[in-house]
């Protein structure tokens, strides 16, 4: 949304059916025809593909790119946590994700001019989140008189999108339980994925062996047709609850139709169409018991009955 938001032209690629993320596969074949600015990589639900390949693409080609982790919080890919190949990482922490904060959530980067403009931006444009060196530069530059004006100069455009002390004190007393808690969702995702991904005659596979780590925010299932599907939604009713994967397809979405009608024609998306279509999650979360997990694989494997 902020893509068209901002007058760019939102070019969707596909994902990958047995990782459900970007490949650099899926990347190359877009970029056979559109040469992209800027990726924005979203890792789905605590998976990633071959990210550093991606990354690699992206440096060769001049791309931007930028993660939205909101989901992957804590998972390793090749010895390092996603969040980490591209300028930045976005990670949520609304209710529901590895951590909470109500609303909001944080951006991660280590490029100082893009801290400098995200510190500016999330406070309606002014310094006032800016290091004292990085406030004399910019008042330097703009000659600003630092005792009278400064505390009232809009530099760029902004927003209001500070957190407030309570989500502060809410997200740090957090942090000190989060290995713990991303600990825990590892192991109930393996108990999950190792009880129902071997039923192969009703869903596809989930590949995951190449991930150091699984931070695994909500367990994902890609039914072999609509009626299966459709058979599982019946049988969770009032006892799982379940949604379908994330926003599946984008481009099916009346946002994106509405906001893209001069392109969005132009592209076909058969794996995210087939998640869409077929696909649905059940939750993840540390407070999950045996008891619940092992309800939710007899569901689940019951459909070869």
């Amino acid at each position: 949304m902020p893509l068209i938001e901002l007058g760019l032209k939102a070019i969707p690629v596909d994902v990958e059916l047995d990782t459900l993320n970007v490949s650099s596969t899926k990347l190359l074949e877009v970029l056979q025809k559109y040469p992209l600015k800027a990726f924005f990589l979203t890792n789905l639900l605590g998976f990633c593909d071959d990210i550093d390949e991606i990354k690699r693409i992206c440096k060769e080609k001049n791309i931007i790119l930028i993660e939205d982790n909101c989901e992957s919080l804590g998972t390793v890919y090749k010895g390092k946590k996603l969040g980490n190949f591209g300028i930045a990482g976005t990670f949520s922490f609304y209710v529901g994700h590895h951590m909470s904060t109500v609303e909001g959530g944080a951006v991660c980067t280590d490029d100082d001019e893009l801290a400098n403009m995200l510190r500016l931006v999330r406070a309606h444009g002014w310094d006032r989140n800016l290091s004292l060196l990085e406030q004399d530069k910019i008042r330097v530059k703009h000659q600003v008189n630092s005792t009278f004006y400064s505390r009232y100069t809009f530099y760029d455009l902004g927003y209001n999108l500070r957190p407030t002390e309570v989500a502060g004190f809410l997200g740090n007393t957090q942090i000190e339980y989060l290995d713990e808690v991303i600990e825990k969702r590892n192991k109930n995702f393996l108990k999950c994925a190792n009880g129902i991904y071997k039923y192969g005659d009703f869903f596809y596979p989930v590949r995951y062996d190449h991930i150091d780590f699984v931070s695994n925010f909500a367990v994902p299932v890609i039914c072999k047709s609509v009626e299966i599907r459709n058979r599982l939604v019946d049988l969770c009713n009032n006892i799982v609850e379940i949604r379908p994967i994330v926003g599946g397809d984008i481009t099916s979405q009346p946002f994106y139709k509405n906001h893209t009608k001069d392109y969005s024609g132009e592209f076909e998306n058969p794996n995210a169409k087939l998640i869409h279509n077929q696909g649905l999650y059940f939750g993840n979360n540390p407070e999950m018991t045996n008891a619940e997990i092992n309800t939710i694989i007899k569901i689940f494997s019951s459909l070869e009955k």
